[in-house]
């Protein structure tokens, strides 16, 4: 039988006791125990607030949010008061879901959906809105500008409180798998027999619609035609890729030494994934990936720039590029950049020497044993040997171990906050969530990096 008490007046039920038998025991000496009684009615009044914390990182998430200037993010709402039809998810509490996700390591639009149902922080984002993966993984594709804007937003906003100055910046890239496995890749004949047997599947489809089979249901008819015609589609980019493709592998043969041009291979392009590039990854291993690109305030840890290309190697227009969009998003230049050897290419750094920054990137060892890093060399303009020489100080020796130590931390981040490899396809798509994963990076240092009480 069931024991109660009364609490706060209010009835709690008691697990029942029982006891249980166990053998070469006396029967003074049998065990209690308290089992489980799960079909019990019990009244439990509470409310989504009390669940939470007040330290609770999603409150500080939320706090930060709504200093945010998130217009932009409503105009594409047509619910108005005098049009029919059910209100809209509040996107606000769309991007706090995302952002407290992926600070939480959740990259998944269905799994982030279990958990608005399941786990007490996200409902209590949620605030009992309906929410489902489909509006979740259609928000963070369909919002790049939004998104772009958002952390322009936050960098301006870090810079006015004297929590990023740009006094030095570190830029690196890393490569993420694409949504595509290598044996997508296929050659121009393959390309155009996909496109024919695709185009010949649309066309039986359409015929089959003309007559449709009483066995399949409409949504099953509709979902075949879709999956055909999104295929045709994928194919018909792919032909359309190919030439950039087959004009980079003419760049290796000019480039290549004899040896090395027998061993590039013909022009392929994926069928899944038309916008990636088979690259070497972390691991050593070759797969579809894109090149993703961070350039991150060395003082304070925040990323001041992104962006993503199918580049599998590190260019210094790259870094040009970025510091231009470092410009755009802060207003000012920095004032020494920090990159890698790939990136250090003589025109760019005499593009940036130019913009008024100082660079810092590795030297290169001479092809002359006998020639120093730090000596001139033919074409050398007075940017590139003023960098020789200074590269050779023990002062910018020191300076550039801030590039390590800032750049490989934030994409260590980056892969912390679940972003390992890309489940959207297409470059744009991957954009939206490098600039959202970019976003809750920055908000987590805005709340570690402000001073506690201080709310303005």
């Amino acid at each position: 039988m069931n024991v109660t008490k009364r609490q706060a007046g209010m009835p709690i039920s008691v697990p029942e006791v029982q006891v249980v038998r166990q053998p070469g025991l006396s029967q003074l000496n049998q065990l209690r125990v308290r089992r489980p009684v799960r079909n019990q009615v019990e009244m439990m009044l509470r409310d989504l607030d009390s669940l939470i914390p007040e330290d609770h990182p999603v409150r500080a998430i939320w706090d930060y949010l709504q200093r945010l200037d998130l217009s932009s993010f409503y105009a594409s709402i047509k619910a108005t008061l005098d049009t029919p039809g059910r209100p809209a998810s509040d996107p606000q509490v769309i991007l706090g879901l995302w952002i407290y996700a992926i600070t939480e390591d959740v990259g998944s639009a269905r799994y982030l959906g279990q958990l608005c149902q399941e786990h007490d922080a996200y409902r209590w984002l949620c605030g009992g809105i309906p929410v489902d993966y489909h509006l979740l993984s259609n928000f963070r594709v369909s919002h790049q500008a939004e998104l772009d804007k958002l952390l322009t937003t936050i960098i301006a906003t870090m810079m006015d409180q004297k929590l990023v100055t740009l006094k030095r910046v570190a830029h690196d890239g890393t490569r993420l798998r694409a949504s595509a496995g290598r044996g997508s890749f296929r050659r121009k004949d393959s390309l155009h027999r996909c496109l024919a047997e695709a185009e010949e599947q649309v066309k039986r489809l359409n015929a089959e619609g003309e007559h449709p089979d009483g066995e399949v249901s409409l949504r099953q008819r509709a979902a075949r035609e879709r999956a055909a015609r999104e295929r045709q589609e994928r194919v018909q980019a792919a032909l359309q890729e190919l030439p950039a493709v087959e004009a980079a592998k003419e760049r290796q043969q000019h480039t290549k030494s004899k040896k090395d041009r027998s061993k590039i291979k013909e022009a392929r392009v994926s069928t899944t994934e038309p916008q990636s590039r088979v690259m070497r990854l972390a691991d050593g291993g070759f797969s579809a990936a894109h090149n993703v690109q961070f350039s991150t305030d060395v003082g304070s840890g925040v990323i001041v720039g992104a962006m993503v290309t199918n580049e599998g190697s590190d260019k210094g227009k790259q870094v040009e590029e970025m510091e231009e969009q470092v410009v755009e998003r802060s207003g000012k230049h920095p004032e020494d950049y920090l990159i890698d050897g790939g990136f250090a290419e003589l025109g760019t750094i005499n593009a940036l020497t130019k913009r008024g920054l100082t660079v810092y990137a590795p030297l290169r060892e001479p092809k002359s044993k006998t020639k120093k890093s730090s000596e001139k060399r033919q074409g050398d303009s007075p940017a590139v040997l003023a960098w020789r020489q200074r590269m050779e100080t023990e002062e910018a020796k020191e300076i550039y171990k801030l590039r390590a130590a800032t750049a490989e931390w934030t994409n260590a981040q980056i892969r912390c906050h679940g972003l390992r490899r890309f489940t959207v396809r297409g470059l744009d798509k991957a954009l939206s969530i490098v600039l959202l994963v970019a976003i809750a990076h920055n908000l987590l240092r805005w709340i570690a990096l402000m001073p506690q009480g201080v709310m303005n």
